[in-house]
């Protein structure tokens, strides 16, 4: 894609989760006056923080993105809804745009990213090598007219 960010809302690869799960009673302490969380959240690569900031800067609690997620179809126990990352730094492509330039350079093999969230915990992982991707071949071309609009040949 042109901002190179790839599908933002449909991301189902390299998701961790942990290093354990907490119910929302769990939380309770660290709900303001408004019931919107306060948890300190860390962003850090290779042990250098490069985003830092409060769950309450989210634009909508846990409970509005679960009731915006539900429109129209069921959300049950065992769903995973992920809310994205941290406002300041959570996410490398945030912190080049402002910058303009690549600066924490990307991750690359050898790299730890560790993420930390206040009450529940922190989870580090190391970037390893992929395999190499597939290839794929060309797309084919047909000529203008060539064919129904479900690409089948006319009988």
């Amino acid at each position: 894609m042109r901002v190179g960010l790839g599908p933002c809302k449909g991301k189902d690869t390299a998701t961790t989760l942990g290093p354990l799960l907490v119910t929302a009673d769990e939380l309770e302490p660290y709900r303001d006056r408004d019931g919107v969380l306060y948890l300190a959240l860390t962003a850090e690569v290779n042990g250098e923080v490069v985003g830092r900031d409060p769950l309450s800067h989210m634009s909508w609690t846990f409970e509005e993105m679960t009731a915006y997620a539900a429109r129209g179809t069921w959300v049950r126990p065992g769903d995973v809804l992920g809310s994205g990352t941290c406002g300041n730094g959570g996410c490398l492509a945030e912190l080049w745009g402002p910058r303009g330039r690549q600066d924490p350079p990307p991750l690359g093999p050898g790299d730890t990213v560790t993420l930390t969230v206040e009450g529940i915990g922190r989870v580090s992982n190391t970037v390893v090598a992929g395999p190499d991707p597939v290839p794929v071949p060309p797309a084919r071309r047909r000529a203008a007219g060539s064919g129904s609009p479900g690409g089948r040949p006319r009988s």
